[in-house]
């Protein structure tokens, strides 16, 4: 084990100190994921319908208020107030929106109900009014969790090998690099994944999500493709509808800007979930299920948490339970962590300073020099 270099990390009291980061352990744990599973107490493991519904029917009641308040009241405010009432608009209603993003994500694990129809079929209403391809995403999702910290098999933010990265990548190993780096990534990053895999696995032809003869799917989950496609045409049909009754920028106000909003947030979750100057990542001689489970970093978006229902701060309990309901999983995060001992992952860092600091420090992938473990990986940022 080795110190992933010295920067300041807030403590739990939110005090920052100067302290070393040290490694996540990449050795095989001394633990078994049924010990894990044993630590959490059963209940959270139960899936209640009524329980998961009230969380679709609070957002949406959020996400309407919002969409009357300001579609109602703020063409009566006095200049200037509505270039101030929009952005505060956007900024509520794309926070809402993504924890409606989450609660799809849970019918994508089968963690809404003890009913697949039910969480597929919400799932596919929900993303598919966010324009996401619910069955396209969620079987390209599920190798994810199969295959996490794999540099061969993982679906999302696999890093490269330093013999990989484009020549391009050192130029842009500066503050104006790296802050075009992160618009870009913020903006364009979901539609770009979604469409041609950018940051994806690479497959040995063109992948696409919305391909149902793509590479990425088996010949059983075509259909599924299928009815992703439809769903998201159905949605583009209805915006069309609305944009000639509305027009282009009343439905840019409402809709396309808090969307962007809940893509970006959506890119820096995933991003900072698995980015982290003290993650490993391993390839197929080291590779294992449970390693690259626990190569995951729980995160802190203060009362962001509760709005994305906890998907920020519990990602390492959801990467090994993955069917458990959000709702528990804060309760289950507790009784975990006392097992876990130091192969659970937890940084403070307020999100706006670590996606910073990641794009600083993690840029490509390599194992330690002189060390015998050649399959684990770790990030440099030196060129």
């Amino acid at each position: 084990m080795g110190a992933g270099g010295r920067m300041a990390v807030p403590t739990s009291n939110s005090v920052e100190q100067e302290k070393p980061l040290k490694r996540v352990p990449c050795s095989k744990p001394p633990f078994t994921l049924g010990e894990v599973k044993k630590a959490v107490p059963p209940h959270c493991f139960g899936r209640s319908l009524i329980h998961s519904f009230s969380y679709v029917v609070y957002d949406l009641s959020i996400a309407f208020l919002l969409y009357y308040i300001s579609t109602s009241y703020f063409h009566l405010l006095p200049h200037p107030f509505p270039y101030v009432a929009w952005p505060i608009y956007w900024a509520l209603q794309g926070c809402n929106l993504t924890g409606v993003w989450v609660i799809a994500h849970e019918c994508g694990h089968h963690a809404f109900s003890d009913y697949q129809w039910v969480d597929d079929t919400v799932g596919l209403i929900l993303h598919s009014s966010l324009l996401v391809p619910y069955f396209s995403w969620k079987h390209s999702h599920r190798r994810h969790h199969s295959n996490t910290g794999s540099l061969e098999r993982d679906e999302v933010f696999v890093p490269k090998p330093k013999s990989q990265v484009g020549w391009y990548s050192k130029y842009l190993n500066n503050p104006p690099g790296r802050l075009l780096t992160l618009v870009i990534t913020l903006t364009l990053g979901w539609p770009l994944y979604l469409a041609f895999n950018v940051s994806g696995r690479p497959y040995d032809r063109f992948a696409c999500h919305y391909d149902p003869y793509g590479p990425i799917y088996s010949d059983r989950e075509r259909l599924q493709i299928f009815i992703s496609d439809v769903g998201l045409l159905a949605m583009t049909s209805f915006l069309y509808r609305v944009v000639s009754a509305k027009g282009f920028a009343w439905l840019v106000n409402v809709y396309v800007i808090p969307l962007l909003i809940v893509n970006a947030f959506l890119v820096m979750i995933t991003y900072l979930q698995h980015t982290h100057i003290t993650l490993p990542h391993y390839d197929s001689s080291e590779w294992d299920w449970l390693r690259g489970a626990l190569a995951t970093m729980d995160r802190d978006y203060g009362v962001l948490n509760k709005v994305f229902h906890n998907i920020t701060d519990t990602h390492v309990a959801h990467h090994l339970f993955s069917t458990m309901p959000h709702y528990h999983a804060m309760e289950a995060t507790k009784a975990i962590k006392p097992v876990l001992g130091e192969y659970y992952n937890f940084d403070g860092t307020p999100f706006y300073k670590a996606v910073w600091r990641e794009a600083r420090e993690c840029h490509y992938v390599e194992p330690d020099e002189g060390d015998a473990n050649k399959g684990v990986f770790w990030y440099r940022n030196e060129y």
